[in-house]
């Protein structure tokens, strides 16, 4: 779109209930920000009270219909996200604008490829408008969504205000106090500017006459830097030649300051300060007086669904995939329900309300290694498909598979009304919780907070939320019948170990994500369009020849693959990555910049040389070609295409978690083998 362009959203697609705004930008240093705000108007253009005015103080408006989701990283710069539910968006709102705002004296010229883009509900984009124009003003009306006979319509503005956010908010009616400056603190540790430091010579707001008069901030601003919203004062009116000021004394040159919108909380937490080391800390959700599976049950629902009611972005991501809108979240728990003559109480219900309709599914919560009862669950369904119930969501320390449902419901194809079936493994709430407060951001400290106790809670050894932690009943037979080499193909318990196996697959990829902050995904090599329950008997039947489990996990910023093999003959682990020799120079040369990258690696590191064609290069530990880097260049002057590093350990023979556990075992090696090599041949950052 251009500048002062307008566009119907209907004539742009059939999901526009809800959409997406993005507003973007680059630096060519890489510091370069601005504040999001938007402004909810009322039909004389003007906000009905300062709870219209949504920035990073205040990210949600409109009756939740406006909320800001904060920042994504792009690859030159980055890019804040903001959700409108424009179905729930109040009648007396007549337009939205969509601004953003600099600080600190900094201008929207400082930065690159200014642009705004839209997309409806299902991710689709619509509109594309790039802001030209704003090298020397410090605020910015990128676009605005109005109402036009019933409809919304999008119109490309790009309008600056030189006076910054304080003109821009003063125009659309938001109170200003003139008091922020004493009530604030200033930034960086500045003292306040006396009476004699004039800040008032701002320019007005592009196309506004005359200066902007003084107001005040609005209450939730409070404690946010005072110079960003600052109005300028008003001039002294023209009266007798007052005598010259003395001149001015100069200020110290402030640094430029990154605002941060969003709170995330550091990996481990500070050293407490109490007298006595023994002490424990309080907890909003305690777990030691927790006895009984049933308690653990009860607790760890309420505990749940009450964070995803109180914390907007965590309750979206856990129904988001579900099909639940965008809108206002109620949990409720130990919920009764008629059924026959003995009613049933699931463990939890969820609401959620956009637009006055209603998105609700029944919750069945199990903690510790219980299993979901297949008949509970069906009773869950036929309840909710009688009552008008969208779904049911089972929640247990179990992983769901592609293919291989944990229950087999029977759907009656006869009702109207359809009910989905859906499972949440616990790790992948603490998954998604630690997402959020390690490396996204969160809308405010309390929320933060929030997740910080939830994460406390699920990992507590008490809790029984610690995702899957048990291979199944046919993990010792396997184990024998391949020592014993009686285990023949087609075998239905290893049909069980294989998909125990990539459970427990899915599972440390979830785990290591969170840690790190990436994508980390299993890797599956079959042809796409291939079915699962084919492809998981093939890996069956080889495991009962060669008495291996393998699997492979992508982690994203990593030059290759994790490949993890467990060789249930020999009890060993496998940790390996083959790194490919891509880089320009002779091939000793390579060989000691690959040792130099793992200068801090374990000296039992194995490197083998790749080699093109069916032979196999020189191998040895690190700790030999340390010293002797030539030792594992090919003899014959064949050509190496790459490098496998691998590390071997113990296995655990236990089924479970204890400290000789299999599953334990495996979550060790990973862990192992990612901070000790493959962290260090991750590329460094510009």
């Amino acid at each position: 779109m251009v500048k002062g362009a307008n566009v119907g959203l209907t004539t742009l697609s059939e999901d526009v209930g809800s959409v997406m705004v993005s507003l973007g930008w680059s630096s060519t240093t890489g510091e370069g920000d601005a504040d999001v705000s938007v402004l909810l108007l009322d039909g004389d253009g003007k906000v009905r009270s300062d709870v219209d005015f949504c920035f990073y103080n205040n990210p949600v408006a409109g009756n939740g219909s406006v909320q800001l989701l904060g920042k994504t990283p792009t690859a030159d710069g980055s890019e804040d996200r903001i959700s409108f539910d424009l179905d729930a968006v109040p009648q007396e709102i007549e337009k939205v604008v969509v601004a953003a705002s600099r600080y600190a004296g900094s201008r929207f010229g400082d930065l690159d490829d200014l642009r705004l883009t839209l997309a409806d509900s299902a991710g689709d984009g619509l509109v594309r408008f790039a802001v030209e124009g704003t090298d020397d003003v410090s605020a910015v009306i990128f676009g605005e969504l109005y109402r036009r006979s019933g409809e919304w319509k999008f119109r490309a503005v790009g309008q600056g205000y030189a006076s910054g956010l304080a003109g821009l908010a003063t125009d659309y009616g938001v109170d200003i106090d003139d008091d922020a400056e004493q009530e604030g603190p200033e930034p960086d540790g500045m003292e306040p500017e006396g009476p004699g430091q004039d800040t008032s010579e701002q320019p007005a707001a592009t196309g506004q006459d005359g200066p902007e008069p003084p107001a005040r901030v609005p209450a939730q601003t409070r404690g946010s830097d005072p110079a960003d919203l600052a109005a300028p004062a008003a001039p002294r009116a023209a009266a007798e030649p007052e005598p010259a000021d003395p001149a001015p004394v100069p200020k110290p040159a402030r640094r430029p300051r990154t605002a941060k919108k969003k709170v995330t909380l550091p990996r481990t937490a500070k050293k407490s300060l109490a007298d006595n080391d023994t002490w424990r800390t309080a907890r909003l959700f305690p777990v030691s007086a927790l006895k009984s599976d049933r308690e653990r049950e009860t607790r760890a629902t309420s505990v749940v669904l009450s964070v995803m009611a109180q914390v907007p972005e965590f309750g979206r991501r856990l129904t988001a995939g579900f099909g639940a809108p965008a809108g206002r979240m109620e949990t409720f728990t130990e919920v009764t329900l008629p059924h026959g003559e003995s009613p049933r109480r699931p463990d939890g219900v969820v609401r959620v309300e956009r637009a006055g309709k209603l998105w609700t599914a029944l919750v069945e919560t199990k903690t510790n290694g219980n299993a979901l009862k297949p008949d509970q669950v069906q009773a869950y369904m036929d309840i909710a498909a009688r009552r008008g119930y969208e779904a049911v969501i089972t929640l247990s320390n179990d992983v769901a598979l592609e293919g291989s449902p944990l229950v087999d419901v029977r759907i009656d194809r006869r009702r109207k009304h359809k009910v989905a079936l859906w499972h949440l493994s616990w790790a992948e709430v603490v998954h998604q919780a630690q997402m959020l407060i390690r490396h996204e951001g969160v809308g405010n400290a309390a929320h933060a907070w929030l997740l910080q106790e939830l994460l406390q809670y699920l990992q507590h050894e008490n809790s029984g939320c610690h995702g899957f932690q048990n291979m199944g009943a046919a993990w010792v037979p396997v184990r024998r019948g391949i020592d014993d080499e009686t285990l023949c193909r087609g075998d239905a318990r290893a049909l069980e170990v294989i998909e125990n196996w990539e459970r427990l697959v899915r599972q440390v990829c979830l785990r290591l994500g969170g840690e790190l902050g990436q994508k980390v995904l299993p890797v599956q090599r079959a042809r796409r369009g291939s079915d699962p329950g084919a492809r998981r008997a093939e890996l069956a039947d080889h495991l009962c020849e060669q008495g291996r489990l393998s699997a492979e996990i992508r982690i994203e910023g990593t030059p290759g693959v994790l490949a993890i093999t467990a060789d249930l003959r020999t009890g060993k682990l496998r940790t390996s990555i083959e790194v490919p020799a891509a880089e320009p120079g002779y091939p000793l040369s390579r060989v000691k910049r690959l040792v130099r990258r793992l200068s801090e690696a374990p000296a039992d590191l194995h490197i083998e040389t790749l080699v093109g064609g069916e032979g196999a290069g020189p191998r040895g530990t690190l700790e030999r070609l340390r010293p002797e880097p030539a030792d594992i260049l090919p003899k014959d002057g064949a050509q190496i295409t790459g490098f496998r590093l691998s590390l071997f350990k113990g296995m655990g023979s236990g089924r479970g978690s204890a400290e000789t556990g299999f599953i334990r075992s495996v979550d060790e090696a990973v862990d192992r083998f990612h901070a000790q090599v493959v962290a260090h041949l991750e590329a460094p950052a510009p």
